[in-house]
């Protein structure tokens, strides 16, 4: 078994975590503690965040889509796959050393989408972004620490309240898609997704295509 080299390391917004980048032959890992927050080896139910998104929103011309995590990419280039030559995608990240592993020793998993020219990236809490922007995106996907139950960020507790959900919908064109990825199920997080007024569907995919752990996307639907 060949064994983990670490390759860098950096601090969480708050200062209070500590997140380390690993790499074992040609697969990469984000450790947060003893917790894997990514693996270059399991990407499906990130992929099908971007897939079931941009299916909802299919045929729309110059579509926008905000994606809140930049992660290690696998949830943009699926949204490439599907997207036109004349849509827009803003990826929000808030720790620029992901970004800087991107470009740098993971630039071989990202492939060369962050040169795509329909792709900006914005070293910036997603949150905030929300908040600027009013009827604008044809689509938002947030992976973003594990879920609405977050391990990484504090911060990111608001995106999940009533307060940020009712933000996020406000950001949305009608008929706009807010995307959640979830390492599990949140039956509160569900309910209030109803509140907010979204129009709600769960699915469940692994996480990676037919294998692995089964985690949670909500698909909700602004329907104003």
């Amino acid at each position: 078994m060949i064994p983990w080299d670490q390759l860098d390391s950096a601090n969480t917004p708050a200062g209070d975590h500590e997140l380390r980048l690993k790499q074992r032959g040609a697969e990469f890992s984000i450790m947060l503690g003893s917790n894997e927050l990514m693996n270059s080896r399991l990407s499906g139910s990130e992929e099908a965040l971007a897939r079931l998104s941009c299916q909802r929103i299919a045929g729309r011309r110059q579509s926008k889509i905000l994606i809140g995590g930049l992660g290690m990419g696998f949830t943009l280039r699926a949204a490439l796959a599907e997207l036109g030559t004349d849509a827009g995608i803003v990826v929000a990240e808030l720790v620029p050393a992901v970004v800087a592993w991107a470009r740098g020793p993971m630039a071989s998993v990202f492939d060369g989408c962050l040169d795509d020219p329909r792709v900006t990236v914005r070293e910036a809490d997603v949150g905030r972004l929300i908040k600027l922007d009013v009827a604008t995106y044809d689509a938002i996907l947030l992976d973003v620490d594990n879920g609405p139950e977050g391990i990484v960020h504090g911060a990111n507790d608001a995106l999940y309240s009533i307060a940020g959900l009712n933000r996020a919908r406000a950001a949305l064109k009608p008929g706009g898609v807010l995307a959640v990825w979830s390492q599990g199920p949140d039956s509160g997080f569900a309910r209030r997704l109803k509140q907010a007024g979204f129009s709600v569907e769960e699915v469940r995919v692994r996480a990676n295509g037919k294998r692995g752990a089964r985690h949670v996307i909500w698909i909700a639907t602004n329907e104003q």
